[in-house]
């Protein structure tokens, strides 16, 4: 153990920007590959159409294969998410919260619930949907009764849930007083007591000091008073720093350890969030993730991650942008189902002692949500992992001035999220220099990874394009053969099943969606319904075309060398 602590005492990730030469030429092989891999299958599609159409059509039909395979993969695993995301959401986490440390009693509590709920159902009379929601009641209680017996082994380990504090960060660099109220006006009202609550705002020195104190008067007046407390922090670019959200969150992080142990908080009892500035949480997610914290016997190696979904401005956004967030909300609904391959990303929490282990985040990298994941999984050598937090916080999609404006900015936010390629050449760097991971680990995060994110560059490509491609360049020898007058009927059949994923998309985008503003008809439901006929179109291009774009950039060596921040419009 004194060997361990030794070891991580004197533990650093890698650096992206190191000048040691041979690790300067691991960090750029690992920066062009994924690139190189992405741009040789794309020109592959044209050169090998020409050169072996027949290999090429076998290809296709094995790809699309896959592809259909994949999507009732993800239809599945969507479905089954919104599942447990219902089953959470009718759960009074709070109540569980106070009752925690005396477990027995809790049991208790909820077997009698259950019991009550029972009677109730063998009432006559009952309307069918009545019924429905009573049995998913027992169902939930009654697994949640299985996961008390299995915490309770751990009783004696349990955190008193009255010291813990949680701590929400806001980053900002620059939105207004406006766009951030909403996201502390959700905390306030949370069912979690505001009393074991503190508020973080960390902001940037580059804005305008007479904008930064507008903002903080108008917050601090309206909230100020409402929590534990209400900090917040200026911070300046400093030398070898990017002017990035990693930096920023770094100088709030220490200084948010200073304050703590003034006040003499353990680091331990502090749980951290680091949200967007926009992010509106559940009321019961704090309640939700203490339990989750308290009761865990390896509360310090794990990150907790609530279900993203951009809904704040879903009804004011476009028809393209709409199709975007929400497949990236499905996209995280599905890893949830699958923690073993789940990713902090975007509004994440982490316990506060864990930060400050691993050195809080590093001040030059774009993609700070998933980077402080892969240092946690380095520094405890793979003993450490995402618990998912079955409900959901609600962001904005992007939305500007004018159409033309609001695509090019979610173009341009797809591409910083697709630019967490940038994780794999450090990751592989640390997994070089960790011999405690076995090589199993090694190689399944590595090409998890890499696998990915060259599926999210070229797969829309190949689906639209590749299936026509040796039918145009194959000459008169192939486009004679009996493979190429059945290529296209085969692979209409495959794509026209595939489409289950499609049609599970748009019923599950219905049942999550928030409520319609009054100011829209109920005509707009149609064109949340249609809107779905764009999405083969949009997939290339605000889908798999930022993607290509942000590992082109890696590959050259053309950096980005700031954190662009996303436009935070709202429609009046």
């Amino acid at each position: 153990m004194d060997s361990l602590k030794e070891e991580q005492k004197n533990w650093n990730y890698p650096d992206p920007k190191t000048t040691n030469s041979k690790e300067r030429r691991w960090q750029r092989a690992f920066e062009i590959l994924p690139g190189l891999l992405t741009w040789t299958t794309l020109v592959g599609m044209f050169v090998f159409s020409f050169l072996a159409p027949i290999w090429v059509a076998l290809f296709i039909i094995v790809y699309d294969i896959y592809w259909l395979h994949r999507t009732i993969y993800i239809a599945t695993y969507s479905i089954l998410a919104y599942r447990k995301m219902g089953r959470w959401n009718k759960v009074n986490w709070l109540t569980r919260l106070e009752n925690v440390n005396n477990i027995e009693k809790l049991k208790d509590k909820i077997k009698e619930e259950i019991r009550l709920t029972r009677e109730e159902l063998r009432k006559k009379g009952l309307k069918f949907k009545t019924k429905k929601e009573f049995k998913k009641i027992v169902v939930e209680r009654e697994n949640f009764l299985k996961r008390l017996e299995e915490d309770s082994k751990n009783k004696d380990n349990f955190l008193n849930w009255r010291d813990i504090y949680q701590v929400v960060m806001l980053p900002t660099a620059g939105e207004s007083a406006d766009t951030i109220k909403p996201a502390i006006a959700s905390i306030e009202k949370s069912e979690y007591p505001n009393d074991r609550i503190i508020i973080l705002l960390a902001l940037e020195e580059r804005e305008p000091k007479e904008d930064r104190d507008k903002k903080v008067k108008i917050l601090k007046n309206k909230f100020g008073d409402k929590f534990y407390d209400f900090i917040v922090t200026v911070h300046k670019v400093a030398e070898g720093e990017m002017k990035c959200k990693a930096s920023n969150t770094t100088y709030a992080g220490k200084r948010l350890k200073e304050y703590l142990e003034d006040k003499k908080i353990s680091l331990e009892n502090v749980v951290l969030s680091n949200f967007d500035c926009d992010t509106q949480i559940h009321p019961q997610y704090l309640a939700a993730l203490s339990y989750e914290y308290v009761v865990s016997p390896d509360r310090l190696r794990k990150a907790y991650q609530p279900l993203p979904m951009y809904h704040n401005n879903l009804w004011d956004t476009i028809a393209p942008v709409r199709i975007v967030v929400t497949g990236s909300s499905f996209w995280h609904m599905v890893e949830s189902m699958r923690p073993d391959h789940m990713v902090t990303f975007s509004s994440h929490s982490e316990p506060f002692k864990t930060i400050v282990d691993l050195n809080y985040w590093p001040v030059n990298v774009i993609s700070e949500d998933s980077v402080i994941y892969w240092k946690g999984y380095d520094y405890f050598s793979g003993d450490y992992k995402v618990q998912p937090i079955y409900l959901p916080v609600s962001l904005d999609a992007v939305l500007s001035d004018n159409y033309k404006g609001t695509i090019v900015n979610q173009y341009r936010q797809k591409r910083r999220w697709a630019y967490g390629i940038e994780n794999l050449a450090m990751l592989v760097r640390a997994f070089k220099n960790n011999k405690k991971i076995s090589i199993f680990k090694k190689l399944k995060y590595t090409l998890t990874m890499l696998e990915g994110h060259h599926s999210w560059a070229t797969a829309p490509f190949i689906l639209a394009l590749l299936g026509w491609l040796p039918l145009i360049f194959g000459g008169d020898a192939f486009n004679e053969s009996v493979l190429a007058h059945n290529l296209p009927t085969f692979t209409r059949f495959l794509m026209s099943l595939a489409l289950i994923g499609l049609v599970v998309s748009m019923f599950l985008s219905f049942l999550i969606m928030p409520p319609r503003p009054k100011r829209y008809s109920r005509k707009k439901y149609f064109a949340m319904l249609f809107q779905w006929v764009l999405a083969p179109f949009i997939a290339p291009f605000l889908g798999a075309a930022p993607a290509v774009d942000a590992q082109t950039r890696l590959m050259l060596g053309k950096y980005f060398g700031s954190f662009w921040v996303t436009p935070k419009n709202k429609k009046k």
